[in-house]
């Protein structure tokens, strides 16, 4: 019984195509992540917390990656008892899912991680399919 999972991540959802037994099954899961908004140096005045040593900025980003790794873990916590997992997607997210994938000790079960561009499910299923034939 082989249990092959393809993904399609950007930081604001994942779709996630099972397939098991020849049965197919798509879920979603959304991050609820607000956009991540980076300001090139000079576009705003970084204010300074003394009491820790870093910006605004900085806390921004260490709140985000929280976020990110609460996401990713989520979906980790799907895919676990996967054979084969393929990831891909527009963006980092997939590289960084990827790596939490290796932190989880899920590394070997990997068998791509590819780029495209936005997609609906039907053809993230589709592309899933064609990946893992049967």
């Amino acid at each position: 019984m082989k249990r092959e999972v393809g993904l399609w991540i950007d930081h604001r959802r994942t779709v996630i195509v099972t397939i098991e037994n020849e049965v197919e099954v798509i879920r979603e899961i959304r991050s609820n992540i607000e956009k991540h908004v980076r300001f090139s140096s000079g576009a705003h005045s970084k204010k300074f917390d003394h009491s820790n040593g870093s910006t605004a900025e900085d806390m921004r980003d260490r709140q985000f990656g929280g976020h990110l790794n609460d996401y990713y873990d989520g979906i980790i916590s799907f895919i676990r008892g996967a054979d084969q997992i393929w990831i891909f997607g527009p963006g980092e997210a997939k590289v960084e899912f990827g790596n939490r994938l290796k932190l989880a000790e899920l590394e070997e079960r990997i068998v791509g991680i590819d780029t495209v561009g936005k997609m609906t499910d039907q053809q993230i299923a589709a592309k899933v399919r064609d990946t893992f034939p049967g």
